[in-house]
This record gives structure tokens, sequence and C-alpha cells, in this order.
């Protein structure tokens, strides 16, 4: 699809609210954008389902977020800051009722067909940053930035630093409250007028007349679409649609009343759902979960209609558009070079080796790009997007290049720190996106470069702290392997010695250990209760995350008595320790090597303070460390009465794990 194809097919989505076929798009499409193309209804398809576009209602139909939401109705509950100063924040109330196109402060309210005034309200951004939270923890300050050229203007000022004060858009709610007698509690039931212009109407909710019955079948209705969310999608492109998908999936009871605004559910109501880190982004997932890692680079935003080009990149793992290798080629005119080789080097790193049809074949797009565009390049011009081009395309290159060495099958992935695929995807998306809109002639407005700018030192710190982390993981890699031996059983496995890394699923905790390969999972499990200063008071098992058959096969071996090497033999690296209903343990069997004639079972590295094993479940958990860091004196009393009066969140004693494990009979020489 070209780009007036796409523009149309957005349109066409904004606009239809009844259920359309693929003929009914691809009319529209060829009314708007005539032209003879066999291939494209199955691009609009391919368009609609990959990037989650519409809702699939059968095989042939699909209805439209417009079509979906639009005279729907949700709940929003103001807060007490909000009816103590009369003021209502929009923030992400209206997920997924609104446009994303549009943002908060655009919205519009009314309330008995009167359009509710609009205020300002003042105040420390971290202040506001709680009521855009659902659109993701990392994106709040760029709405409340978004929120107007002030605030703007403050943030970009110094991306290291929070603004002291910032002022956002409010609705005036004074006379409604009093009005309609609102009290700590009470809430609105919000209607969708119009989707596309996210125009909604408020009333005030009659509490009295909703049953207990009726607000669970909501609940229950909740956590099954957004748990069919997560299975059905994965962590998706981003929450809010995330969250549209659970709306869908949870049935129209998800748009009726009475309900739960989402704030409660998510907050305060469900066991099930708890959001958690994806790379440097977060998402909701399933509590006590981790997002599996990827394999690669993942390629967020390539259309499914790749052009031979983009094709050819994105076999090589490098999943760029056109617009990105045509922005390679201005800041190759923006150097002074013309020379094609010294493009295609940059765009495609040394360690990637391009055959030789593909290769002619991009060495021919570049040079017809160079020649097109050099005609009207104008050095003075670019003076405003160069620096932040070449920047941005030294940025894009450094992270395919580490991505291409690690995916060459020299090191074990699982050294690797959590979710570096994911981190490295989300860097090199971010700069493949700055770079399609740096794909210009004409600059864009000096603020809105700034904010590029900003961006991308924020980019390049988070490509230079990930990268020192994959390279001491790597060095620790070689370090191990330095003795590597293989693993076999009986005499031949008394030196060989294993490190394994012990995590605690949805939180942040984790331990690595050193274990001589005779170690039993009996063992395993004393030295995780140890390490995690759990108290060895519920019931364990351990159990293979892989199911395929040879693994299904094994896993009836998962006795006390089994040893770690035995694992090894069958190629299994990672097991799964269930302790009691609410705790599971992650544990990832790393390279073997040479244990010397003192080696020591111990604990060489960690992280984190472990939850007491009292708290019931990581979802618990974190609202406990929530409330020690953000909550208020009540919340920080009883958070600590749970945790312990003595718990520090980060805090790890490695030394004294040492003594504990050896006071425990648990270490072996």
């Amino acid at each position: 699809m070209n780009p007036n194809q796409e523009e149309a097919l957005y349109e066409f989505l904004e606009n239809v609210t009844e259920p359309f076929s693929l003929e009914n798009v691809t009319a529209f499409v060829n009314m708007l954008e005539p032209k003879r193309d066999n291939r494209l209804p199955r691009e609009i398809a391919s368009m609609i389902d990959s990037r989650n576009l519409a809702f699939r209602v059968n095989s042939r139909q699909w209805i439209s977020r417009r079509g979906c939401f639009e005279e729907a109705v949700f709940v929003i509950t103001p807060s007490k800051v909000e009816l103590l100063n009369g003021i209502l924040i929009p923030g992400h109330r209206c997920l997924p009722f609104a446009n994303p196109a549009m943002l908060p402060h655009e919205y519009e309210f009314l309330w008995k067909g009167v359009p509710v005034a609009v205020t300002t309200t003042e105040g420390p951004p971290e202040d506001f940053y709680p009521y855009y939270n659902i659109f993701g923890e990392e994106y709040a300050p760029q709405y409340v930035a978004r929120d107007n050229h002030e605030n703007a203007a403050a943030f970009n000022s110094d991306p290291n630093e929070d603004p002291a004060e910032v002022s956002i858009h409010t609705l005036d709610m004074r006379n409604i409250y009093r009005e309609a007698s609102f009290v700590p509690g009470d809430c609105f039931v919000v209607r969708t007028l119009d989707w596309k212009k996210a125009r909604f109407s408020l009333e005030k909710a009659d509490l009295s007349q909703w049953s207990k019955a009726e607000l669970f079948s909501w609940f229950e209705a909740a956590e099954s679409g957004f748990e069919d969310s997560f299975s059905l999608l994965g962590p998706g492109s981003c929450t809010e649609e995330q969250i549209a998908y659970a709306y869908w999936y949870g049935g129209k009871r998800m748009r009726e009343i009475p309900a739960y605004s989402l704030e409660e559910f998510l907050y305060e109501k469900t066991e099930r759902i708890e959001i958690v880190p994806y790379g440097i982004e977060t998402r909701f997932w399933f509590a006590g979960k981790e997002i599996p890692d990827s394999k690669g680079l993942e390629g967020f935003s390539l259309p499914p209609d790749r052009t031979i080009i983009e094709e050819i990149l994105m076999k090589n793992n490098i999943p760029v558009s056109e617009y990105v290798v045509l922005s390679y080629v201005r800041d190759a005119l923006f150097r002074g070079e013309t020379d094609i080789v010294n493009i295609a080097t940059r765009l495609v790193p040394s360690n990637i080796r391009l055959d030789m049809d593909d290769l002619a074949l991009l060495a021919d797009y570049l040079s017809e790009a160079m020649d097109e565009l050099s005609g009207g390049y104008s050095f003075f011009a670019d003076q405003g997007m160069g620096p932040v081009r070449q920047r941005t395309s030294e940025l894009h290159s450094a992270v395919i290049n580490l991505s291409a060495r690690l995916q060459r099958g020299e090191f074990e992935l699982s050294w690797l720190p959590k979710h570096t695929f994911i981190v490295l995807s989300q860097i090199q998306g971010h700069a493949a996106s700055l770079l399609e809109e740096l794909d210009a002639d004409a600059a864009p407005p000096d603020d809105d470069l700034d904010a590029m700018d900003n961006s991308l030192d924020s980019m390049i710190e988070t490509y230079e702290d990930v990268k020192e982390l994959i390279d001491g993981a790597l060095d620790n890699f070689r370090r191990n392997n330095l003795s590597l031996i293989r693993g076999g059983s009986g005499a031949s496995r008394v030196n060989a010695w294993r490190e394994i890394q012990v995590s605690v699923s949805g939180t942040d905790v984790w331990r690595r250990v050193l274990v001589p390969e005779t170690y039993t999972l009996e063992e395993l499990h004393r030295l995780i209760q140890v390490v995690l200063d759990w108290r060895n008071s519920a019931l364990y098992r351990f159990s293979c995350e892989k199911t395929d058959t040879s693994r299904e096969r094994f896993r009836k071996k998962l006795a006390g008595k089994t040893q770690i090497g035995e694992f090894c033999d069958e190629g299994i690296s990672e097991l799964l320790y269930e302790y009691g209903t609410q705790w599971t343990v992650k544990a990832i069997i790393l390279s073997s090597y040479q244990g010397g004639k003192n080696e020591t079972v111990r604990c060489v590295a960690g992280a984190g303070a472990a939850p007491p094993e009292i708290v019931s479940g990581p979802l618990r958990f974190r609202r406990m460390l929530s409330a020690l860091e953000n909550g208020g004196d009540d919340e920080r009393r009883a958070a600590k009465d749970e945790l312990g009066a003595d718990f520090v969140p980060d805090f790890f004693d490695m030394e004294k794990c040492n003594r504990e494990l050896n006071s425990a009979y648990l270490v072996r020489t």
C-alpha cells in the first residue's frame, strides 16, 4: 500500500461504525485513491490484522474502534484530591473509549448537554503522573509535557530533570460537584458520544441501584478480557492496545454499567493482572509472570506489505522501512559523502553478510536514491535536522550491529540481561521512527527538533546502559567458559559446576549461585529458601517450563534426588520452582565450568530484597513497594507491618546470604 492508500484506510476506520467487510474497505480506498492493484485487498487485510486496527467479528468482517466504543458507557471515579480542588483530570480515564489520536486535554465533556468548562491546574509534575500512568508509566511525562506549549518548553529545557512546576488543562467541576452532592466514592457514568472527536457526556451514577452481583459479572468479564488479550496478542504495541482488546474480548458486558472504573479494577480489585516491565516500557500481564524475551529485533513498526528492499533488510534482521534507508542517504549528503559503500556499511553492519544479489539490489536502490535526493539537497537548509539525523543514524547502526553480534551464536542468550532484545528492539524502533520523521526536505518546528534531540539523548543513555550490562554478562560468560567441560554422569560430573540464576517471577529480585552438577533438586529447594530468606512453610514442586515431547517425558523425573547435571544432559536449561500457591521462581541453568579444588556453593550476585513468603504473591508485593515509595502515612505503615520494619526494597546482603548458606549445611566443596 502506498501512503495515500494507507491514509484512505485510516480515514475509513475513523468513520465507519457498522461491521464491515474487506470488500467495503477496499471499495472506499479505491474510491479515494484509484489504482488498479490486485494485491490491494490482501494488503488491506494484512494491515488491519497485523497492526490490530480493528476487531475481528468473524472470518469475513471487522468492527472499528469507533463502532465498538461509540455510545458505550464506562465509569470515572474522581479522587479525593480532585473533589477537594473542584477539578477532574481526564488523563487515562477514558481508555479505551477515546480516539488514541486525541490527547486527553483535547477531550470534550458535557454535563446535562452543556460543555464542561476547562480550567488549568498548577503543581509539580509528579502530582499529575498517576492520572496518566495507565498509558504506561514511562509515557506519563510526555502526556504532561504535551498538554501545552509551556510544559513542552519546560521539559525540553532540561531533559534530565522534571520541571519544578507545570500547568495542565483540567475540567472545572466545582459547580457540578456541588450540584450533584459528590462525596468520595461517588462516580460518573460516562458515555462516548463521538469517538472520533473524543466527546463524552457525564452523569452521576446511582450506586444504590448497582448490585454486587452485577459488579462481579463486570469484574469477571474484565479479568477474562485482559487474560484473553495477553494470550492472543501478547504484550502488544502499547498498553492502550492491550486495554482496547481486553474490552473487546471481555464482550459487551465490559462496555455497560454497573462497572468499576479502569483504575479501580487494575489497582484495587484484580489479583490476576499487574503492570510489569517490558524492556524500557511497561505492559499489563498475568500477575506473577514475566513477559518472555524475544530472540532478535522485533520490527514493531514495519508494514506487513514490505517492499523488496525492506524484505531484504528484514530477513537480515534489520527491520526498517524505505523511509529509514532514505534518511541514511540524506545523512550521507549532510556528511558530504557520495560513496554508496559507506552508506551501505552504516545501514548494514560488517558482521551481517548480504548475498550478492541482495547486495546488488540494495546498491542500485541507494544509487538511485542518491541521484534523486542530491539534486534538491541544501546543506544550509539541513542545519537543523542534519545533526539530529546523524546522531540518530549512528545510534541505529550501533543497535543493529550489537544485535547482530549477539545473534551469531557465540554466546548463550540466557546469560544476557532480562529483555535484552526487547530493549534493543524498542531503542531501534524509536530510532527508526525518528529517522522516518527526518526523511524530509523541510525542517520541523524548533520545539519539535528540541524534543527529538532530548528523546535521542535518552535513547543513547539507555543504549549505553544496556550495552554495559551486556558487555558485563558476556565477560562473565567468557570467564566461566575458559574451562568449559561437557556434562556427563557419575565420576565425570564430580568437578563440573554450574552457575544458576534464581529469579522471583513478577519482581525484580534475583540471585546468582554456584552449585555442582551433582546438586539435587532437594538441595536446590533448600538453597532457594535460604537465598530468598524464606522459611520452608509451604509445599513446593519443580517443573520444566518447556513442554515438547521429550521434555514432557523427562518431567516425570523431577524428583528430589534428580541432579542438576541430568537436566543439562537433556538440554533443559530452565526450571520453574512453585512455592505454595503464590510464588513462582525461575531457575536458569547457565554454562558449566571446571570447579577448583576448594570450590564451594555460594551466592555470587543478586539484587533486591526478597519478598517475605507471607505476602500473598508478587502483585501484593509490588503494591506494598508502591505504598512504601508513594503512599500516605497509613499506607506506608501498613506496608511496613506486612514487609517488616527493617525491610529495604533495594538492599541485598550477599555476605549474610553466604553465611546462612554455610550455616544451613548447603555449602559443598
